[in-house]
């Protein structure tokens, strides 16, 4: 699956990057290659969670994907 990323050079230095998907993730890294790599991670903890918090609901819930044309 594809997310969309904000790559945001740091005045300070480094990377930030922000899933525009996802608001809970964000990571950043000293480069770009090291804050996508991050930001990967971020979004599969995050995806980890919700299918984590789907299964407490119990048979109620369910995720599912759907495709928007633009």
């Amino acid at each position: 699956m594809k997310y969309t990323i904000i790559l945001e050079k740091e005045e300070e230095g480094g990377y930030s990057a922000q899933c525009l998907e996802l608001p809970g993730a964000i990571s950043q890294g000293e480069t770009k290659e090291e804050a996508l790599r991050n930001i990967k991670a971020a979004i599969e903890l995050v995806i980890e969670v919700i299918r984590e918090d789907a299964k407490a609901l119990g048979k109620t819930a369910e995720i599912s994907a759907v495709e928007v044309s633009a």
